[in-house]
């Protein structure tokens, strides 16, 4: 026998697959909330059924049309990378970790509520170690209460972890697809451009003489 390689880039790390997606990797969690429809109505400023068709029409045939592969969410990564930049994970990892698939439907004797689940089967996160030792992010592991190794059960800690990355992108989604549901979003980007010229715009006039270092005072 030689060894090559120590991975055979089956596993598969730190990129996109169907392997992954379909038989899990790390932490798989399921999670799930049911919005009363007042919720919906007052709060998110939308409809359930505007809900349930964007996500059908944004997060199912879109994704199918572009042949992504675990990407049937509005934007799973942008909570998964935030979270794993704060409690010290891999940054590269939000590639598989972020596979996600949200999934809206109406609820109720009547219809009234809405379900909202995310199906997150690849979620790779550690307490141990890494990153988790640096002092900002120890820090959100503890007030997590998920720094270290878990005495009593061991990987629980990691376990607890997954779930509150899967719970915190649920949120994320409910989020971004109600702004979308009702229209939010073009209108506060639109409000709140974040160009470059409006960024400049607002920011404080300062004399640099050549050859000088004012601008860095």
């Amino acid at each position: 026998m030689e060894i090559v390689s120590l991975s055979g880039n089956f596993c598969t790390d730190k990129k996109p697959s169907a392997v992954n997606w379909i038989e899990g990797r790390g932490k798989s969690i399921v999670c799930e909330a049911v919005i009363p429809s007042n919720v919906v109505t007052q709060v998110l400023k939308t409809s359930v059924p505007a809900l349930v068709e964007l996500s059908c029409c944004k997060n199912l045939v879109g994704s199918s049309m572009a042949g992504s592969i675990g990407g049937f969410n509005a934007h799973a990564a942008n909570i998964v990378a935030a979270i794993f930049i704060a409690t010290g994970q891999d940054p590269a990892q939000v590639v598989c970790s972020s596979n996600c698939m949200t999934l809206v439907e109406a609820w109720g004797f009547h219809g009234e509520d809405l379900c909202i689940s995310c199906t997150m089967p690849s979620i790779e996160v550690g307490t141990v170690g890494g990153g988790t030792l640096l002092a900002g992010q120890r820090s959100c592991l503890e007030m997590l209460g998920v720094f270290g190794p878990n005495a009593d059960s061991p990987g629980e800690n990691a376990s607890l972890l997954a779930r509150v990355v899967c719970g915190t992108v649920l949120a994320g989604e409910l989020s971004l697809m109600s702004a979308l549901a009702a229209g939010h979003l073009v209108k506060s980007h639109l409000k709140h451009n974040r160009s470059s010229s409006a960024l400049i715009a607002g920011m404080p006039s300062t004399a640099v003489e050549p050859g000088t270092c004012n601008a860095a005072k």
